[in-house]
């Protein structure tokens, strides 16, 4: 019988434990997707107890809770955070299985040194011996990040942002980690949403005039990815809950944009019209910067309208979608790529079904002299467990390169995440050796190792092309 979360865990045989400790478990780390705030890391937040490190704006733990029958008081309600963190504690046990089981015995062992088994009876040594660190100095935002050797942080950024503190953590020499914007343009696509007409407005704020037509907005999203790429940008995200897809002229596509601005109804058709020729748009401005183009599909979002009105978004209340993928992606990335302007894309589905359909559609579009053009994103928030990070890199394996993917991310808002790359990578190691213990992969230790590596770490870089003028200003 194996010890609970040694040294070698995850890791089934000699081949893996090699590849994990010689090669993969120093490599700094890029977190090339998260949702962390800039100002907290430009602050260096502190955090007043282990609730507030541990368990505020995490919804993976919140859907735990809720599933555990614990109150919504004592998830993101009014509660004392004592309470809160005995519900968690008392909740972690019954979590076994789930990868938060893991993760947050991973998350003590890793930044606070805790080898207790988390649950109600140790709950009180956890938050005493936690909460004496956090109140010792050396916990804040910076240091769980410069703990975690991370080099690149890619936040997730409104084109109506000032970006104010990406620039004053840019200019600031004291910090080694770049921390760069992400583009995410999501409401001004979003054309039948509550949101979208304050959008516009505050987007034409940022860009110093009023916007009243469809060119105005093109216009103020181009001026805005400018902004963005001198801040350092590498990258855009895109959040499609379904893949639109319905050819239209830019003079359809205005006159649905106005009816819009008017109040007045707009179809599902229009709204595919609309949302096409905007993202071919905006495909076109990301490939004559470099960028990458990041297309998240197939999430149902906040299923739950009741808690949806009480809580707001991104609180734990979504699911996989499981909406057509092949046909729409397909035409939209070609109409790109006819016109030689399909950027470096990495295309993540919520639904795990896809993987085959996104690798063998991605396939489609490789080449250009870009190694791993197109990417199949890392098993993404439902499926960044053990069996589905499995289930991606094998499909990958089996259908593209392995060898050049750009490996994991966060996704997550919290400080504390970083551990999911060590998961992330014990798995990788354990995969590759095993298929040499099995004699499907030649004992090459430098060949292994080099992937190993790369996957860790190189092919991110190499892959989003970070400036070093974007680090901070001399």
């Amino acid at each position: 019988m194996k010890p609970f979360m040694d040294d070698n865990f995850l890791l089934n045989n000699q081949t893996a434990i090699d590849l994990y400790h010689s090669f993969a478990k120093d490599m700094p780390i890029i977190d090339y997707h998260c949702h962390l705030s800039p100002q907290e890391i430009y602050e260096n937040k502190s955090f007043r107890n282990l609730t507030d490190v541990w368990l505020s704006g995490d919804h993976y733990k919140w859907r735990a809770l809720r599933s555990n029958g614990v109150e919504e008081q004592l998830i993101t309600g009014d509660a004392p955070d004592r309470n809160k963190f005995d519900a968690w504690a008392a909740t972690v046990p019954v979590t076994l299985g789930n990868p938060l089981y893991h993760w947050s015995h991973l998350e003590l062992k890793r930044f606070f040194g805790i080898d207790e088994l988390i649950n109600l009876k140790n709950a009180g040594v956890i938050w005493e011996k936690v909460n004496t660190l956090l109140a010792g100095g050396g916990y804040g935002a910076r240091d769980l990040i410069t703990r975690s050797r991370v080099k690149v942080i890619c936040t997730t950024d409104d084109p109506a942002d000032s970006l104010e503190y990406h620039i004053k953590l840019k200019e600031d020499a004291g910090f080694d980690t770049m921390v760069l914007p992400s583009f995410r343009p999501d409401k001004g696509l979003e054309i039948n949403r509550a949101t979208f007409r304050p959008w516009i407005d505050r987007l034409g704020e940022a860009v110093g005039q009023p916007i009243a037509s469809y060119g105005e907005l093109l216009s103020a999203l181009e001026a805005r990815i400018r902004f963005f790429d001198s801040i350092g940008c590498r990258v855009s995200d895109h959040a499609l809950d379904y893949v639109p897809y319905a050819a239209a002229t830019e003079e359809e596509a205005a006159a649905i944009f106005a009816k819009a601005l008017q109040g007045a109804e707009v179809s599902h058709l229009e709204e595919q019209q609309y949302k096409t020729w905007t993202l071919l748009f905006l495909g076109r401005q990301y490939n004559k910067l470099g960028w990458a183009m990041q297309l998240h599909i197939n999430a149902s979002r906040n299923n739950n309208s009741r808690m949806f009105a009480r809580l707001g978004p991104d609180t734990g209340y979504d699911s996989i979608n499981d909406s057509q993928v092949a046909y729409p992606l397909t035409r939209l990335l070609d109409a790109l790529e006819t016109e030689n302007a399909l950027p470096k894309t990495i295309l993540y589905s919520l639904d795990p079904v896809n993987y085959p359909i996104l690798a063998t559609v991605m396939g489609s579009f490789q080449g250009g002299g870009v190694a791993g053009k197109m990417q199949l994103g890392s098993a993404w928030w439902f499926n960044d467990t053990k069996d589905g990070m499995l289930v991606q890199m094998n499909t990958l394996a089996n259908i593209g390169l392995l060898s050049r993917f750009v490996g994991m991310l966060t996704d997550s808002r919290s400080f504390l995440s970083y551990t999911r790359h060590e998961y992330f990578r014990r798995l990788l190691c354990d995969m590759l050796g095993d298929w040499v213990e099995k004699g499907e992969a030649p004992h090459d230790r430098e060949l292994l190792g080099t992937m190993v590596q790369d996957i860790c770490y190189h092919n991110a870089q190499r892959y989003f092309g970070f400036r070093q003028q974007d680090r901070r200003k001399a």
